[in-house]
């Protein structure tokens, strides 16, 4: 299987299953003479994690991180750095039937038609197991873009969208919700598809703080092309928005216009986002704003028409256990392919400009 890595400059490969012994990241392209040790990682990896809440899978996993290389007396050598997490609570058992019949709105007949074998055991590398290695990963990226703050955050599950924002109750909920009356409504919403065997879909909002104007080029190596394209390669993601998004096919040419006065050092001010921070490519320097559908967990307990390898039909629920909506856990997803995303440019500019 080809295409484990993303980056330019600076670059990841992950590599691991569901319900191997292990997975992990090797991040190539770090500057070296960063602090680095697994207790600057751990925390990200601690808000991705299953098993948090009764909104999220009930599988337990520590997710404890090793750095295994790249790292001389908590500092980066410039060399790949090789990240471990272990698994330790798979039931592979779960999936005997999954086996014989492929589950529908998953990737195994996708698999199958493309290898023509695959690991049936929680999808293989098609599970979004294999996040917490971008996780990882990302948290060694953050390093690299110190000026840069990154925030995301749900702003609506099952259609149901937030009404205000106050970034102190983002860590007070289980679903990094910044409204607290709509993290109330989530609780049953969620709550609800879980007892009922279904899955609710999500809507994670991620900004970028600190970003300087000039990050990206124009045409092939656009910034918010590869944003969408780091985001589109997360499990369940089915839609990505830069900015205003698919709004902006709505407004009028002076609506979606951002209008700028000068500003101090020569560096101008800004009167509205609707671009997201991006303009051709290339930063603006104003906050990038990335939004990323999650559609509902397709492993759902409501058995669903289906056929079998031998292409009998069939009918097939999905056992296991299971994120009744998987864009709860995406948020840590979302900041870490941000934060990799960046990484990479700040380091192709430098490259180009100095």
């Amino acid at each position: 299987m080809s295409f484990n890595t993303f980056g330019r400059v600076f670059r990841f490969t992950t590599w691991g299953e569901s319900h191997g012994p292990a997975l992990g990241a090797v991040v190539d392209g770090c500057p070296p003479g960063l602090t680095l040790d697994e207790a600057w990682i751990q925390p990200f990896l601690d808000a991705r994690k299953p098993g948090t809440s009764k909104f999220t899978t009930q599988r337990r996993e520590a997710d404890e991180v090793k750095i295994l290389s790249g790292v001389f007396e908590g500092k980066t050598t410039g060399t790949p750095i090789s990240l471990m997490i272990e698994n330790t609570d798979q039931r592979s058992k779960d999936y005997s039937e999954v086996a014989k019949a492929y589950r529908p709105g998953h990737a195994d007949y996708a698999y199958d038609a493309k290898y023509g074998f695959r690991d049936y055991r929680g999808g293989g590398r098609s599970s979004a197991r294999e996040t917490a290695a971008r996780v990882a990963a990302g948290a060694v990226a953050r390093l690299a873009i110190p000026e840069v703050t990154i925030l995301a955050y749900v702003s609506e599950i099952g259609g149901d969208r937030i009404e205000s924002f106050d970034a102190g109750e983002i860590r007070n909920n289980p679903f990094f919700c910044p409204d607290q009356a709509a993290a109330a409504r989530w609780e049953k919403l969620v709550d609800d598809a879980r007892l009922a065997g279904s899955s609710l879909g999500a809507v994670v909002e991620c900004v970028a703080t600190g970003v300087p104007a000039g990050w990206g080029a124009p045409l092939y190596g656009k910034l918010d092309a590869d944003l969408a394209a780091a985001m589109m390669g997360i499990n369940a993601v089915k839609g990505v928005e830069i900015g205003e998004g698919f709004n902006a096919a709505r407004l009028r040419g002076e609506e979606n216009a951002d209008p700028m006065r000068p500003g101090a050092g020569g560096s101008p001010e800004f009167d509205a986002n609707h671009a997201g921070g991006i303009a051709g490519g290339i930063s603006t320097g104003q906050p990038v704003v990335v939004r990323v559908a999650f559609k509902p967990t397709s492993s759902i307990l409501i058995p669903q028409p289906t056929i079998t390898r031998e292409g009998e039909a069939t009918e097939l629920a999905t056992k296991g256990r299971h994120d009744p909506c998987v864009g709860i856990r995406g948020v840590p997803v979302v900041e870490a392919m941000m934060a990799l995303v960046l990484a990479d440019h700040k380091l192709l500019h430098r490259a180009q400009v100095g």
